[in-house]
């Protein structure tokens, strides 16, 4: 646990694998998560290096799972989740899987076209069907010659050109969208001479791509000529109509309609079969398939780790580099022991020494990573910095509820953060893919601590969804006030509004022992009062957590050996913040101990002798508050300035005379003499560690070339400047800022107040009889519990959290905290395996 305040000690270690063993050496290695590779191949492009074929070979199989794994979802099946680890493949079974893979792919394709064909094939043979049983026939003139109607002319024609002409037909099936426009072009192509009939389906075909149910318009085409039959039937070509051949007899007909049924019937036998087989093809793949994911991505992620290794001028072994925290080198060494012992040759690790600036690791768990998370959001903690993690699991929930105090509300959020601890292991709950669901989840401890706190501060503001409670009894005696003051009746109805005097005796009695008194939520004053107590609340809370913050530096000059830092930066800092705002804070617990309710109307003004105090002049009607007041004042603004120019001129002129004193061409962040933990990784001596980073006004050469880097005091100079400036007038500034605690806690209370005040309490005085209220107080409830929810929980509550990290990202962690590291990011399999 300790490391969660300031991270791991992290090394950089040279690797030796046996080219042999080195496949089974790293892929150990991804099983543990150990370190992190470097790559010392940055300049070879990724189609030279070494392993390039193996990736290859690994992406074409991945393609290759995705054309399976698409075809299951086409199937409406789903692909279970591997159980247990699976290790990474060996190399000869690659050749395996690839050709397993491959002989399932293609039975799918193969399959799957049969499929296709025979379903089209289906498809014909029903719109033929359905054209032919539509009801569609010849004209009567056609199909019976040799009756008569009353458009038969008496007198046959004496012969001529035409006097062979026989109808015929064009039978066939057209999308309902595009029927009408057939129709008319037809008409109007042929200028009539054709007799066209359009039928829609009686029942819906199922389409052989979609497998979806669509209608078809079935037509009937007569006409007579040979030009007219090719423009008919180019028109129909057009329209990407189905043409089916038409017999002229009914017997015909009925003859091909029931081959055509026979045909379905053997082709729907055939379509089942082909199902069955691909339902066990898929089957297969289903079993086989989520293993050999994992292990293709583990084999893949192993031979892209293996491209960041140099090969050995020998070629008998494989370098690598990677960054390994100090207590897992144990770990290592067996790891690659036990990976390499069959081969004969061992794998070697030892530590090298490193000017980069190792990345920061610090190991979390449930409860932990969400107040982590926050802190990253920020900037990743530099190399053994402290951590602020720690210290926000107190300091966030705690502000949170400073602003969104209420025992009902905080109590409400408690419990939903204590449903998702308790379900945190089902698989249902953790498995979810809703990503406001995930937010909340993944902060749920923190949730938790927050509406912990909520129901704390509730209890002290006495407030449970904007009504007080009577725990212990008043303080304050309302008969003796009656008593002493002589209230009749005829007083009592000229003032409705009645004081009470805490200088009469026995009016006052005690303080309440928790929280503000309830009779506070009864006087007309109770938000005067609240104001006055929750501003220097909110004062005192800012000035308190600043400190706070200054004093956690020195965990940092101190660890990073960088002791003139306390003299020049951290004293003058803690001076000027608490010479000027921790003297505020002074003054007014001062003014609470001293000033009594005797002398109440003679109190001094707080906010004027504050003013007075950086004018250097004193107000005649404010009396001060204690002897010497003005000359303690005085030292204190005299003292706080002078404070500025030792922040803007030591750094650097320290920095300077050090350089000019050592003689040294290069920054003084390079490892010095007398600072052993600014010195590199010594591989002999396990204790020592890279801790030579100090502020970036040190860094005033190239990072790139420290030896060579020249020492340039104007750099330094405006960087150091940057930072007084910000220093100073940031505790100005973040001092007001913390009066958002102040300003948002008000804000929840009115809130809560007139939630009540327009719901609660107008449905609890709509009616007086058993029946009427229960009949108006469900809906009513349920309107205010949907409100409270909707309002004072999720927008107020993100409103809180919002403003909770704002105090923490710029007027707690600048004062120790830069974020300018970068996470370890260990080469591990875990991802795959979940």
């Amino acid at each position: 646990m300790g490391a969660m305040f300031r991270g791991e000690e992290v090394v950089l270690a040279q690797l030796f694998l046996p080219t042999a063993a080195a496949y089974n050496c790293v892929s150990q290695l991804g099983e543990l998560g150990l370190v992190e590779f470097r790559d010392l191949n940055a300049s070879v492009s990724a189609f030279q290096r070494r392993f390039v074929v193996d990736v290859r070979r690994c992406e074409e199989l991945e393609k290759t799972f995705t054309f399976l794994q698409e075809e299951v979802r086409r199937a409406g099946l789903v692909l279970p989740v591997p159980e247990g680890r699976l290790p990474a493949p060996q190399p000869r079974d690659l050749l395996r899987i690839q050709e397993e893979t491959e002989r399932l792919a293609q039975e799918l394709r193969d399959v799957r076209g049969n499929q296709q064909a025979l379903r089209a094939q289906l498809h014909q043979l029903q719109l033929h069907a359905a054209v032919l049983g539509q009801g569609h026939g010849p004209p009567v003139e056609a199909a019976h010659p040799d009756l008569l109607s009353e458009r038969t002319p008496l007198l046959q024609p004496s012969g001529g050109p035409h006097q062979d002409l026989r109808v015929n037909f064009v039978a066939g099936a057209v999308e309902p969208h595009k029927a009408a426009a057939l129709e008319r072009l037809l008409w109007r192509a042929c200028r009539g001479f054709l007799i066209a009939s359009f039928l829609e389906t009686e029942q819906p075909l199922e389409d052989p791509v979609t497998r979806e149910p669509a209608t078809w318009m079935t037509f009937l085409i007569s006409y007579w000529g040979e030009q007219i039959g090719q423009k008919v039937r180019k028109i129909t070509d057009c329209f990407h109509c189905h043409v089916f051949p038409f017999e002229d007899q009914e017997e015909a007909r009925h003859g091909v309609l029931q081959q055509l049924q026979q045909q379905s019937q053997e082709l729907r036998e055939v379509l089942g079969e082909t199902e069955r087989f691909l339902s066990q093809v898929l089957g297969r793949v289903q079993r086989l398939l989520p293993s050999w994911q994992v292990q293709i991505h583990k084999m893949k992620a192993v031979y892209l780790a293996l491209n960041q290794c140099s090969v050995s001028a020998t070629h008998k072994c494989l370098i690598a580099e990677a960054w390994c925290p100090t207590s897992d080198l144990p770990a290592l060494q067996q790891a690659l022991q036990e990976s390499s012992s069959e081969v004969g040759v061992s794998a070697v690790v030892h530590r090298i020494p490193c000017r980069d600036m190792p990345p920061t690791l610090i190991r979390t768990n449930r409860f932990t990573a969400s107040f982590q998370g926050i802190v990253d959001a920020y900037g990743v903690g530099r190399y053994l910095e402290v951590n602020p993690a720690p210290y926000t699991i107190i300091t966030f929930p705690f502000l949170f509820a400073v602003m969104f105090g209420d025992v009902g509300h905080g109590l409400l959020l408690f419990l939903f953060a204590l449903a998702m601890v308790l379900a945190e292991d089902q698989p249902a709950v953790k498995g979810a893919q809703n990503e406001v669901w995930r937010t909340f989840f993944g902060g749920r401890y923190l949730l938790l601590l927050m509406g912990l706190f909520s129901i704390y501060t509730g209890f002290i503001y006495n407030e449970c969804f904007s009504r007080a409670a009577t725990i212990f009894p008043s303080g304050w005696s309302v008969a003796a006030m009656a008593n002493q003051s002589g209230w009749s009746d005829a007083f009592l109805a000229q003032h409705p509004m009645l004081t009470l005097d805490p200088n009469v005796t026995g009016v006052f009695l005690r303080p309440y022992p928790f929280g503000i008194d309830p009779i506070w939520s009864l006087a007309t004053n109770h938000l005067s009062f609240l104001n006055s107590f929750k501003m220097k609340m909110s004062v005192i809370l800012g000035v308190i957590h600043m400190a706070f913050g200054v004093v956690l530096g020195v965990f940092n000059h101190v660890h990073f050996g960088q002791h003139h830092r306390l003299l020049l930066e951290f004293l003058p800092q803690l001076t000027f913040l608490l010479g000027l705002f921790g003297y505020l804070v002074f003054m007014v617990v001062y003014k609470w101990l001293r000033v009594s309710a005797a002398g109440a109307a003679e109190a001094p003004s707080i906010l004027i002798h504050f003013i007075n105090m950086f004018l250097f002049s004193r107000s005649p009607t404010n009396r001060p508050l204690y002897r010497g007041q003005e000359m303690v004042q005085s030292t204190l603004v005299v003292l706080a300035l002078a404070m500025v120019p030792i922040l803007l001129l030591g750094t650097p002129l320290y920095l300077r005379w050090q350089h000019r004193r050592h003689h040294l061409p290069r920054t003084p962040s390079g490892p010095q003499p007398d600072e052993d933990k600014a010195g590199f990784l010594n591989s002999q001596d396990g204790n020592t560690s890279v801790n030579g980073w100090g502020s970036d006004e040190e860094k005033a050469g190239p990072p790139g070339d420290e030896e060579q880097a020249e020492f340039v005091f104007s750099e330094v100079f405006m960087h150091q400047a940057i930072h007084t400036i910000e220093f100073c007038l940031g505790c100005i500034s973040n001092t007001a800022s913390y009066l958002r605690l102040w300003a948002l806690s008000l804000a929840h209370a009115q809130l809560s107040e007139v939630l009540w005040a327009m719901v609660m309490h107008v449905g609890l005085s709509m009616g007086r009889e058993v029946g009427v209220a229960a009949a108006v107080l469900v809906p009513v409830f349920a309107a205010f519990a949907t409100l409270t929810v909707a309002i004072l929980l999720v927008m107020e509550g993100l409103s809180a959290f919002l403003h909770a990290l704002r105090l923490h990202w710029v007027e707690f962690q600048n004062k120790f905290y830069s974020g300018t590291g970068y996470k370890l990011s260990p080469f591990t399999f875990a991802v795959e395996d979940q």
